[in-house]
């Protein structure tokens, strides 16, 4: 079996005829072949192989060819034979997404620079598009993708099921009900790769790792839909807590609940634009606040033990770790934002007062020349903890991005993961270049699941 990086040359001859520069007919060991089922995604036709006198690894394809398997584009692609007779050409790389706007210059909204970038730099080694769950002709076995062009604009073309999906859905509402679950599930019965499945519930990840001895002392204590009396009992117990809703994102929803002797019941939290912070003499009267809030049941929040992190400032620092899966199905640490949080806020998010900072200023104001070996341990856990994660998930993983925190004991701590991190640390000038190698990782991983790396044949 082989694979080759070759240039695909759009002919115009109207047979189903493909022609095959010498070098690369010597390369696919195809000296004796006269005709080829060829292969884009989940299309197949026949056609006719004849040879031309070229150096370099170049196909050319009749009108006739790329027509009837909807080849999107010219340009550099690998090629593989399948079987003997059979050879296919991508990767066909989907990235699914919904759709923002009906305007081809910003379809996807604010997330639409991130997927011109990936399809910038998926052009130079696959087919790549965008679409929406709406784009999908299941009867018919295609989709009506978004391409981008050389001028860097969008266009709309036909091309058939891909090889492997990326999924980008950006809110857990769009990926909600029984047309996304159908979805899902119709590329899971054709065999083609489908990740990141969805988001993470925070409920979820807790109970995947509970019972690994190999990760779960790094999970702070907690408790899903805690009663009254447990979440009296946290607070007893470790004077402070977080309280937080286990499908929310971006900080929504978040309480910082403390308890101090003699001073009371203290309940911080962001309304608006703005950080508040309550106290209340008893417990009951706290609690009466949260039911007014959420209603009685508090249902579908989850109780976290607090930890005392490293501050800046007299202000939290935690830290986001985005990991991917590499080339060779590998989880490693791609970037490192560190998070400082806003004065009086509950969280280090940025939209609510947070500064990004790199992990060496943060950690080099804590620890000093101990840094270097506390971020090194940092990166070690987090890899061990995405380890574990994929290990009990039931369903592919490629990303996730991990907020850790670290405490004045230099021990690391898992307060969340998320299946879609955001990428807001990449915009740090220091981190661009970390951004950059997290398309790579991406890229890599898609030619990696769709089989077409080189490590998959040899």
């Amino acid at each position: 079996m082989s694979l080759t990086f070759c240039n695909v040359h759009f002919s115009q001859q109207p047979e189903k005829v493909v022609y095959i520069s010498n070098t690369l007919r010597k390369s696919l060991k195809l000296s004796d072949k006269k005709r080829i089922q060829l292969r884009l995604g989940t299309n197949v036709v026949p056609a006719a192989l004849k040879t031309i006198n070229k150096s370099g690894n170049h196909l050319y394809l009749g009108s006739g060819v790329r027509n009837n398997i909807h080849v999107p584009k010219s340009g550099g692609v690998y090629v593989r034979n399948l079987e003997e007779n059979e050879f296919q050409i991508g990767p066909l790389v989907g990235i699914l997404s919904d759709g923002m706007t009906t305007s081809l210059n910003q379809p996807f909204g604010s997330r639409t620079g991130f997927i011109k970038q990936l399809l910038r730099e998926g052009n130079k080694k696959c087919y790549i598009f965008v679409f929406t769950p709406k784009d999908i002709n299941w009867s018919q076995e295609n989709v009506r993708g978004y391409f981008l062009s050389e001028s860097g604009q969008f266009t709309r073309k036909v091309v058939p099921l891909p090889d492997v999906v990326y999924n980008r859905l950006p809110s857990r509402k769009a990926e909600t009900g029984g047309t996304m679950h159908q979805l899902r599930e119709r590329f899971a019965r054709k065999k083609i790769p489908f990740f990141n499945w969805s988001f993470f519930n925070k409920s979820d990840i807790y109970n995947l790792i509970e019972n690994d001895n190999t990760v779960n002392r790094y999970v702070p204590e907690s408790i899903m839909n805690p009663s009254t009396d447990k979440i009296k009992d946290m607070l007893d117990r470790h004077q402070f807590v977080y309280y937080k809703p286990s499908g929310g994102s971006l900080g929504k929803g978040i309480y910082r609940l403390t308890y101090l002797p003699k001073r009371g019941y203290f309940a911080r939290y962001r309304k608006s634009t703005e950080n508040v912070l309550l106290r209340f003499s008893n417990f009951n009267s706290l609690m009466r606040m949260l039911q007014s809030r959420h209603g009685k049941t508090l249902h579908g929040y989850v109780i976290q033990q607090g930890i005392r992190l490293i501050e800046i400032d007299n202000c939290p620092i935690d830290f986001r770790f985005h990991m991917h899966k590499n080339g060779s199905n590998q989880w490693v640490v791609v970037g490192v934002g560190a998070k400082k949080a806003g004065r009086g806020s509950v969280t280090t998010h940025l939209k609510n007062g947070g500064s990004l900072m790199t992990p060496e200023q943060a950690l080099s104001r804590t620890f000093g020349s101990k840094s270097e070996e506390v971020l090194k341990h940092s990166k070690q856990v987090a890899i061990a903890l995405a380890e574990a994660i994929e290990f009990h998930h039931q369903h592919l993983l490629g990303e996730i991005g991990f907020d850790l925190g670290i405490d004045q004991d230099e021990k690391i701590w898992m307060f969340e993961a998320n299946a879609k991190p955001g990428r807001s640390i990449f915009n740090h000038p220091s981190l661009r270049n970390e951004g950059k190698a997290s398309v790579e990782h991406i890229l890599e991983h898609c030619l990696y699941l769709s089989k077409f790396r080189r490590r998959d044949i040899l």
